[in-house]
């Protein structure tokens, strides 16, 4: 997996990829449209962000790049590779328990908070990319 240098795109099955983690000033393109919603993306080193249809979906600290970022009502599905070890904020729905997966390793449940927001790290300094997948309990 390599950056998008696009800063997003999306394939045919609906897939998104986004950000770029080795620009030094910031980026964004807004209005991306994908199967009728609108998405706005923000990414350099230091963060990445995406939204749709103005709601927070992701962010991370460092900057990452995403790829085929999937959503559905049971959770979210996606590949991340950055520089360093990352901090990741997901939304997904209010106070709703959650199975971690990481390269389809369980990690554990979480749950998200009142603003269905969930916040795992991810180990990416000696690794290419590594697989995220949340699944709703």
């Amino acid at each position: 997996m390599a950056v998008v240098k696009e800063l997003i795109r999306a394939n045919e099955a609906g897939e998104i990829s986004f950000g770029d983690y080795t620009l030094d000033k910031k980026a964004k393109l807004d209005n991306f449209e994908c199967n009728g919603d609108i998405y706005k993306v923000k990414t350099f080193n230091e963060i990445t962000k995406l939204e749709k249809n103005g709601m927070f979906i992701y962010e991370s600290v460092p900057g990452t790049a995403v790829a085929d970022l999937t959503q559905s009502e049971y959770g979210m599905e996606f590949t991340v590779e950055g520089p360093e070890d990352a901090q990741i904020t997901i939304e997904l729905q209010d106070e709703t328990e959650y199975k971690i997966y990481i390269d389809d390793t369980n990690v554990g449940k979480m749950k998200t908070n009142l603003g269905g927001k969930l916040i795992l790290s991810v180990e990416l300094a000696k690794r290419d990319a590594v697989k995220v997948k949340v699944v709703k309990l």
